[in-house]
């Protein structure tokens, strides 16, 4: 993992290489579509404040849980104790992420959607909340932490996601069988070369022209970055979107060459 100073580092590269955040000078029009209707829609939709108020609630939350870490840095499975507050500033995606989320899923109208990284729910809460008629699976290692999870969102009466516990390589084959096709994955667990490639490689068969993946963290490490390029590199890949924190494939037919944009988007801290 990169410490503040070398991500600080990174991101004035990438806003110095990134194409400007308004789509100017972007010459592919489903690229210039999705800047101008999805990474800039500013507008503030129903279910933002809900969400955001058991995020507050949850930020005041001291009840201690044990968690397991299956990720980068770990050996095995390391158990400790972490308050709930501690989860969501540290582990749960920040608001300006969850809610750009939330536009990709309303946007592309995704229906079938699989989440590697639960945490406490709340990005699988705007995603089930930008189309209540979806489905979506979200796996987490850590039962407690899921266990807390189907409380948020029973709490914010999102029905149409089911939390599985587990470890992703154990069960990710299994639940993609159940989900047959996927328009949606999101990558947000293990951030480490070889598993990123193993779950890209395992979702593959089960995308279609029309399916994204995003993946968490891309300049986090080495590894991630390693990854991304390799992920940038594959056959079936024809277009792809570094937005620092984020990085989005898509599979669209009408890339004929294969196109990688790098653009500005403003709305992270890096502090």
């Amino acid at each position: 993992m990169f410490n503040r100073l070398q991500i600080a580092a990174r991101y004035v590269l990438y806003k110095m290489r990134a194409a400007n955040g308004k789509g100017h000078g972007i010459h592919s029009p489903f690229i210039f579509d999705f800047v101008k209707n999805v990474l800039n829609d500013k507008r503030h939709y129903y279910a933002f404040d809900k969400i955001e108020m058991l995020r507050e609630e949850l930020l005041s939350d001291k009840t201690l849980i044990m968690i397991s870490d299956h990720g980068a840095g770990s050996a095995g499975s390391n158990q400790l104790q972490r308050s709930v507050s501690s989860i969501v500033k540290t582990a749960a995606k920040s608001t300006p992420l969850a809610r750009l989320l939330f536009r990709i899923v309303a946007y592309y109208q995704l229906e079938k959607i699989l989440e590697l990284g639960t945490s406490l729910g709340l990005s699988a809460a705007y995603m089930a909340a930008a189309r209540p008629d979806s489905i979506i699976k979200t796996i987490e290692g850590s039962e407690q932490v899921s266990k807390k999870a189907r409380e948020n969102l029973q709490q914010l009466t999102l029905n149409n996601v089911e939390v599985i516990t587990g470890i992703f390589d154990e069960i990710l084959p299994s639940v993609l069988l159940q989900m047959k096709q996927v328009d949606c994955v999101f990558i947000d667990g293990n951030h480490r070369l070889q598993p990123t490639l193993q779950y890209f490689h395992q979702v593959l068969p089960f995308t279609n022209k029309n399916s994204l993946l995003i993946f968490d963290d891309i300049h986090w490490s080495y590894e991630m970055e390693q990854a991304w390029d390799e992920i940038k590199t594959h056959h079936a890949v024809t277009c792809t979107v570094d937005l620092f924190f984020l990085g989005i494939v898509f599979f669209r037919e009408e890339f004929k060459v294969p196109q990688h944009f790098t653009i500005r988007y403003k709305h992270f801290k890096i502090i």
